[in-house]
């Protein structure tokens, strides 16, 4: 439900060499959960800090058999094919992260939904699409989909899906989640300051080797190799939805690939939607669930939030941003 290559750009400044306190900032890139993640640390020496990377890829790889839905002996494999059938019994880590997974459909009144699993695959974004599907295939897409048949028993500590047919997936949250669980390892073992950019959820903590802040740079909404403005991110995480990479055009009209859970359609009307937030799963979630909701329903919902704040650009490339957000624009 989310793209990465989107208008938020990480600026890194990235050395090898000695810096200040005989610090140095190591970086690598590799695949992780079918995506790009970008490790990188502040460590004593390079061979101390590249064990922390591997030591944070393998914490992501441990998140990933948990979580995944396209492994068949993951938790969650086995709650999807006993939809319908029986509660599953399954590890705490999970059930907590399904009952924040739900609180959060609560909060958006169901525009972030873990059971959008559930959809019938009817929209093509390859170019392929060029009529809209019929109001009826749509609402016979979306009849599996609803967190409201999400049963939790915290005492027995199942999941059950009420409805046969019922998925759920953690694309809009894992891998934000996976984020946070390795940042947490390597605060765990005094690894003094990073970052963790799961395919555009970031999170940081500490600083870079000479003392300054981590800064992400919003790009122009006019121009996406030009800064727009740039932002310190401290002890904070980013996520960014939007529709650059793949969308659908009908009548003069951009939809996103992202889908509306409650609908069944496509959203439009926003071209990206950029969340701050403590936790990485908290920005990504609600960087879905904001771009769904739009600019006014997104806003307002922001506004009631505490510790969260968000810069949104809409179709016609207006920037909004919520009151903490101070952006100062670049030449």
């Amino acid at each position: 439900m989310k793209t990465w290559l989107s208008f938020i750009l990480l600026f890194l400044t990235l050395s090898l060499g000695a810096q200040s306190n005989k610090l140095v900032t190591v970086h690598k890139a590799m695949e992780l959960m079918g995506s790009r993640f970008d490790i990188t640390v502040v460590a004593s020496s390079e061979d101390v800090g590249l064990i922390n990377i591997d030591e944070a890829a393998a914490e992501i790889e441990r998140v990933e058999a948990l979580i995944s839905s396209w492994n068949p002996d993951s938790e969650t494999s086995f709650i999807n094919q006993n939809a319908g059938i029986k509660p599953v019994k399954v590890s705490q880590e999970l059930f907590s992260l399904i009952e924040r997974a739900v609180q959060v459909s609560q909060l958006t009144e169901g525009a972030f939904d873990i059971t959008y699993a559930s959809l019938d695959n009817i929209w093509k974004f390859d170019g392929t699409m060029k009529e809209m599907p019929s109001p009826d295939l749509v609402k016979n897409s979306i009849s599996n989909v609803g967190y409201q048949h999400i049963l939790l028993d915290a005492r027995q500590q199942t999941v059950f899906l009420a409805k046969k047919g019922m998925r759920i997936s953690f694309g809009a949250i894992g891998k934000g989640y996976a984020a946070d669980k390795a940042k947490e390892l390597l605060v765990s073992k005094q690894v003094v300051g990073g970052i963790i950019n799961a395919a555009g959820d970031l999170t940081t903590w500490g600083t870079k080797a000479n003392g300054e802040k981590w800064l992400i740079g919003i790009a122009n909404p006019l121009s996406a190799e030009r800064i727009f403005s740039w932002l310190p991110v401290v002890e904070s995480s980013v996520a960014t939805s939007g529709n650059y990479e793949k969308h659908f055009v009908h009548e003069g009209v951009k939809y996103s690939h992202i889908i509306d859970p409650r609908s069944g359609y496509p959203t439009s009307g926003v071209n990206s939607v950029t969340v701050f937030a403590k936790t990485a799963e908290m920005s990504d979630a609600l960087a879905t669930a904001i771009y769904i909701l739009g600019k006014d329903e997104g806003l307002e919902l922001i506004s009631q939030l505490g510790g969260i704040e968000v810069v949104l650009i809409d179709s016609e490339n207006r920037v909004y941003q919520s009151s903490g957000i101070l952006l100062e624009k670049t030449p």
